[in-house]
């Protein structure tokens, strides 16, 4: 069953419609601690991902948001349910693919305010795909998957984000040809490593196919995060996955945690150094990335940090030597193993395995203890019990996506 890598624990913050001064510009954009922390903003005087195509596999980008407008360029609906365009949100968790999508890409909404993606001059391509057991789609999960990332290709796409994840350490032939077809077409996969609060505990195709990209999670302190990443050999590198702010269909705002948040900050960066770098194929792009990661002190490479946190700016700036290896040539070795040892195993009743959102971790646990404290904020516009949301200022209701999604939205201040 396929599974979104990340929106897990989505919750909403209570931004909008509070008076902020002209020296903080905006809240929204103060949020975005990723930016500063990490580098971001210093690497735009490098490179912004100008012009470079990043196709977003996911339940469908809004374009006409704010934050999105003209930055979705093609489309396409795989699903069968959708439009053709790729940007009328299907499925559940119809808002995922929005999230993923500004945190890559997003352009604010003026200067200073809204949500910035890291690579704000990169161009998306959207394939709305359809997740879980009944979608009412006409193909499988698994074949959805397949058509999008050949469509991804043959549109253009440099770079692939998947913020999705099977739950399985295996997956169909069907996909086999498909990641070939990218690989050999010079593009880089992205994939999120899922969350381990939702029962990811292990990484999940995608993200075990060879080549890939694969994105755990930490916190705002860097350390792994517990519920919002999983671990596994194949990671290559870690990126924050907790306090995330994002851009929902209808415009509102909301903070999540997941590495489906985590993924697209990757994958904006490796547009970044695809701006920059055209001349490298995908594998000294992947190369660049991982060997200019942070270790921060970890073992290299590890289960939950791959080769460390990501570092924008020596990503972009540090002498990296040129690789001769490929992510086809470690595909095209798994299958000459692991392909012919599987047809020489006496055949098992097939089963299927859909695709569906990669579950959430559990709700934050109520504490009589956890008090209250009262703020502007609180006082003028909160009328359910809120917690804290750390490190932030903000407060976010102890709501998630679960069987029935419940989050509370901030009503959007719209441009005029």
């Amino acid at each position: 069953m396929i599974a979104r890598a990340g929106a897990a624990a989505l919750v909403a913050a209570a931004l909008i419609g509070v008076a902020v001064s002209p020296a903080r510009a905006d809240t929204v954009r103060d949020l975005q601690y990723w930016l500063t922390e990490y580098g971001f903003t210093t690497a735009w005087n490098t490179s912004r991902g100008e012009g470079v195509k990043v196709a977003i596999i996911d339940t469908g980008v809004v374009g006409s948001v704010a934050e999105l407008r003209g930055v979705v360029v093609g489309g396409t609906d795989v699903s069968g349910i959708g439009t053709p365009d790729g940007q009328t949100p299907v499925g559940a968790d119809s808002h995922h693919g929005t999230l993923v999508a500004s945190l890559l890409a997003g352009r604010g909404t003026a200067p200073g305010s809204g949500v910035i993606g890291v690579a704000p001059d990169a161009l998306l391509l959207s394939a709305s795909v359809a997740f879980g057991d009944e979608t009412g789609s006409a193909l499988s999960n698994d074949d959805q998957i397949a058509q999008a990332v050949k469509w991804a290709v043959n549109s253009g796409a440099k770079v692939i984000n998947m913020s999705l994840t099977r739950n399985t350490r295996d997956w169909p032939e069907s996909w086999d040809e498909a990641f070939r077809y990218a690989f050999s077409h010079d593009v880089v996969v992205v994939a999120a490593a899922g969350n381990r609060g939702s029962g990811t505990a292990e990484v999940g195709a995608p993200a075990t196919i060879p080549g890939v990209l694969t994105v755990a999670g930490v916190d705002r302190d860097g350390t792994a995060s517990f519920d919002a990443s999983s671990q596994g050999i194949t990671i290559s590198v870690a990126a924050p996955s907790e306090d995330l702010v994002g851009v929902m269909p209808d415009g509102s705002y909301v903070t999540w945690d997941g590495t489906s948040g985590a993924a697209p900050l990757v994958s904006g960066l490796v547009a970044m150094v695809r701006a920059e770098y055209p001349e490298l194929d995908a594998g000294n792009v992947i190369n660049r990335i991982i060997k200019t990661a942070n270790p921060d002190g970890h073992e290299v490479p590890s289960p939950l940090y791959g080769y460390g946190l990501i570092d924008p700016v020596a990503a972009l700036t540090a002498d990296v030597p040129l690789v001769e290896s490929s992510p086809l040539a470690e595909l095209e070795e798994w299958i000459r193993l692991h392909r012919r040892a599987d047809a020489e195993t006496p055949e098992t009743p097939a089963t299927v395995t859909p695709i569906v959102p990669i579950a959430d971790p559990p709700l934050p646990r109520a504490d009589s203890a956890q008090t209250l404290l009262p703020t502007p904020w609180t006082l003028a516009y909160i009328t359910v019990p809120l917690s804290l949301t750390a490190g932030f200022g903000t407060l976010a209701a102890l709501l998630g996506i679960g069987a029935t999604r419940h989050f509370r939205r901030s009503t959007r201040v719209r441009e005029q």
